[in-house]
Parts: C-alpha cells; sequence; structure tokens
C-alpha cells in the first residue's frame, strides 16, 4: 500500500482542466505547490491553501512527484529543459506524470530524458473535458512502467473515474490523439449532417433529436447537443487544442509512413475555423464554421 500522506505534490500547468484537476486533489486534503505562467489562475488554489512557486524549479525542488497539464508539447519542452524547470531541478528518483495531450515520440523523448536526469515519467493524458474534470471523472491513459502507474494511481483516483495502462511510455499518448481523432470527425461530420437537414427544409432541432438517438451518432456528441441548438460555444475543449491535436495526429501518421487523407482533411477544417477567430470557443464551434 503507498502512503499518500508522505508524498510531496507539484502541479504545474493551471489551464481549464489543470485547474480543476489540482483542485480536487487539493479537496481530497493534500497539499500542493502550484506553478503557471499566470498566477492569476492559481488565486483560487492558493487560497484554498496551496503553496505558490514562481518559477517550474521551485515547483518541483522538494516534490516526490510532479503533474503537469500543458497546452502543447513546445510549451512541456521548453518548462522540461530550461535551467529554471523541470528535469535539471527534480529530486533524483522523483516521478514526473505529464498530462498533456502531446504526440508519443515526443512522450518517448521526455522518458528518455528524465531517465538520463535519474528520474522517472509516466505520459498520462486524459479523456474528457471541462465537466469530467470538475467532477473527478476522467480517463486516464497511462503509458510508463506498471510500478510508477501504482504509484500515481492514488491520485488518478481522486481526478478521475478509471485509467488504463496502456504499456510503455509514448503509449498513453498514443491513445489519447486516437481518441481525440475520432471525438474532431465525428464533431465535423455531425455538424455537416444537420447543416444538410436544414437546407432539406428539415428544422434542426428534429434532426438533432433524432440523429443523437439513432446508433449512428457518437455518444459524446449527446454532450454538444445544447451548443449545436443554442449555437452557444462556451469553451470546454477549446477548437485551437482540437486543431492542435489533429496536427499531432498528422506528424505521428508521418513518422510511421501511414497516410490520413480524412485525418488532414478534418486538420484543415478546424485550422480555418481557428483562423477566423473561433479558437478559443469550445470545439463544437466547428458547427458555426460550417454553417
Amino acid at each position: 500500500m503507498i502512503d499518500m500522506t508522505t508524498k510531496t505534490l507539484a502541479f504545474i500547468g493551471l489551464g481549464i482542466m489543470g485547474s480543476l484537476m489540482a483542485k480536487n486533489i487539493q479537496k481530497a486534503g493534500y497539499t500542493l505547490t502550484v506553478h503557471n505562467r499566470t498566477k492569476e489562475k492559481a488565486k483560487a488554489l492558493i487560497a484554498d491553501g496551496a503553496q505558490w512557486a514562481a518559477t517550474p524549479k521551485e515547483a518541483v525542488a522538494h516534490a516526490d512527484i510532479v503533474f503537469t497539464m500543458l497546452a502543447n508539447p513546445t510549451v512541456v519542452e521548453a518548462i522540461a529543459y530550461d535551467k529554471n524547470g523541470i528535469l535539471p531541478n527534480m529530486k533524483k528518483g522523483a516521478l514526473w506524470v505529464d498530462m498533456s495531450t502531446v504526440n508519443p515520440s515526443f512522450s518517448k523523448k521526455m522518458a528518455d530524458a528524465a531517465r538520463n536526469h535519474q528520474l522517472r515519467y509516466l505520459d498520462a493524458p486524459v479523456s474528457g473535458s471541462k465537466v469530467p474534470a470538475e467532477k473527478g471523472e476522467l480517463i486516464f491513459l497511462v503509458g510508463g512502467t506498471q510500478e510508477d502507474c501504482a504509484e500515481a494511481q492514488p491520485y488518478f483516483d481522486i481526478m478521475g473515474k478509471a485509467t488504463h495502462f496502456m504499456g510503455e511510455n509514448g503509449q498513453g499518448s498514443a491513445m489519447k490523439i486516437l481518441i481525440n481523432l475520432m471525438l474532431a470527425q465525428s464533431m465535423a461530420v455531425f455538424s455537416e449532417t444537420v447543416h444538410l437537414g436544414e437546407a432539406m427544409g428539415l428544422g434542426k432541432e428534429n434532426v438533432v433529436e433524432l440523429l443523437l438517438n439513432h446508433p449512428v451518432a457518437a455518444p459524446i456528441l449527446q454532450g454538444k447537443k445544447n451548443n449545436i441548438l443554442n449555437e452557444t460555444f462556451e469553451p470546454e475543449f477549446p477548437l485551437a487544442h482540437m486543431q492542435k491535436d489533429l496536427h499531432l495526429v498528422a506528424q505521428t501518421a508521418f513518422e510511421h509512413h501511414y497516410a490520413m487523407p480524412l485525418a488532414n482533411a478534418a486538420k484543415e477544417l478546424y485550422a480555418q475555423a481557428k483562423q477566423h477567430g473561433l479558437g478559443n470557443q469550445d470545439m463544437s464551434a466547428i458547427f458555426q464554421w460550417l454553417k
């Protein structure tokens, strides 16, 4: 049995998802040292007892486990290698759990870098958006060793409802980009289908209701129903992040010499929506762009 009370924890990256995940760890009774590029996003956690670190170096210096939830590989890499960053300043033997959505080859690179610094590393991206993060119902997809996964498991249980150990480093990230690829394409196809229904004179509400209650619709789309009907797209999973994830899919396909014509078409569709100002809205705002 792992004694969680003896673990010193750090959490870096307090965006839409990270702030809620950190809050759930805190609510479970654990003290966190937190860092974010802007301190403003840490204020609620600090008010509830979190220790603020002005730099990643300060955050990780005494931590047994460091959780990161960052926007993209570029940000992760910058924080990892910087002289005031993660890798040069973590305690030897400590565990870095990167929950960011990155490409599998990048996770393998970070795992190698961690080993070179006598550290342990898990890629542990999550499936789920704002509401599951708030409720502690995320799904963790983990790559690394089973021993390291077991050490992080009590915290995964606080932040999520299920953990899937996928295998060696990179395999958690691999599964995550597959899930987001399906989500992105499902959302785009559904949006295009609803618009065609409207063009043929069918009421939007009837089309949406019937499609969502038919086996052809992905269950995840139920969660976007009100977005589509009301055409309001408050970000739970920002469209810009989905476009980034599709870029990671394309990059990974290139590395594996595999053609992805549909994925690349979806990537450019989301890129167009981002280019025209929809990047900070929910990914379901692809409905608005296709309109």
